[in-house]
């Protein structure tokens, strides 16, 4: 199989490639080298595969209407993950423009691109935000998603619906995954165990939101590759039993289907800390902040259905997640 990655240099991207390379894949990665965050990491985890024999890797922005047609022309992939897209719920607040460029544009241009290619599976990334309000838990694909908390939610929602849309038109099977909290080796900056290891590190205090009162299902990167593979193995295919008088939002008489990919275990916020203090060996100063705009309090994914179809669930525990977090920021950063 030839996969298509676009966002190859992100935190779930790199990991995916380096996998599918591994395991016989050919790999055209896209990646814009966004400078959201720290480029000379992204540039770092791209090293790890750039000279691979099987990996092809290509400059460009997804939102690129004139780019985008010619790589999908030019490579003609087989499977596509797209994991491109402007990240994080609190900057969505502050640049609100760069979620509809990156997330509604630039998915836009990766369905048509597979559409007009014969792309056989289009697995995308969702992501836990898209429940939004509510409060019943654990979350289910089988829930309404209709009222998100930030704009960030709400394109992830959109692509959702764009998916199926095409998946309905075109009989493009399309595979949408909600990630959960996603940590570990070579992850994001901008994200809170990030964050809490660097200053933990340096003697400063960490903001720690909602008076700590937070609980998450932190979800570790091997695991999520692992759902990303396994559902990209497995070509949906139309519900049958799918009914319009009770319609289910994670299936669909068309070639389409949404999974929660979570650890399926809630962990307090403060717990977390702990588990960092733990193996960095120092205490942390907190510095605790209200509830930010946009924020979920609480998420747990229940995860029956990817078990059910795949046969995976992710089961890394935190203790074990963090521990590999730690050793590779140290080794990374050599502190």
């Amino acid at each position: 199989m030839k996969v298509l990655i676009t966002g190859a240099a992100g935190f779930i991207g790199a990991n995916l490639a380096e996998r599918l390379l591994a395991r016989g894949n050919e790999v055209i990665g896209v990646d814009n080298l966004d400078p959201y965050y720290d480029v000379s990491l992204k540039k770092a985890r791209l090293a790890r595969f750039l000279n691979h024999p099987g990996y092809t890797d290509i400059r460009a922005d997804i939102s690129d209407r004139k780019a985008m047609p010619e790589i999908f022309a030019r490579h003609k992939p087989d499977g596509v993950v797209n994991l491109a897209a402007q990240a994080g719920v609190r900057y969505s607040l502050e640049n609100p423009l760069a979620y509809i460029d990156s997330n509604v544009l630039g998915f836009a241009n990766v369905l048509e691109g597979c559409r007009h290619n014969g792309v056989k599976h289009l697995v995308f990334a969702s992501s836990s935000s898209v429940y939004g309000g509510n409060t019943k838990l654990p979350f289910s694909v089988h829930d309404n998603v209709d009222h998100p908390l930030s704009l960030y939610a709400a394109t992830k929602k959109g692509n959702e619906l764009m998916a199926h849309t095409y998946s309905h038109l075109y009989g493009l099977p399309a595979t949408g995954l909600r990630f959960f909290t996603v940590y570990g080796p070579w992850g994001r900056p901008d994200m809170a165990l990030f964050k809490f290891t660097k200053n933990i590190l340096a003697g400063e205090p960490i903001d720690v939101f909602n008076y700590g009162h937070h609980r998450r299902d932190f979800t570790f990167i091997d695991d999520i590759v692992e759902g990303v593979i396994r559902t990209l193995d497995r070509i949906p295919r139309g519900d049958e039993n799918w009914s319009g008088s009770h319609p289910d939002p994670a299936t669909s008489r068309a070639p389409y289907r949404i999974y929660n990919i979570g650890n399926h275990q809630i962990v307090e916020l403060m717990r977390y800390i702990e588990v960092l203090e733990e193996c960095l060996g120092r205490k942390a100063e907190l510095n605790l902040l209200p509830l930010q705009p946009g924020d979920v309090p609480d998420t747990e994914a229940d995860t029956s259905d990817l078990m059910r179809d795949t046969g995976f669930c992710p089961d890394t525990s935190v203790e074990a997640g963090v521990a590999r977090f730690v050793a590779w920021y140290r080794g990374y950063y050599g502190v």
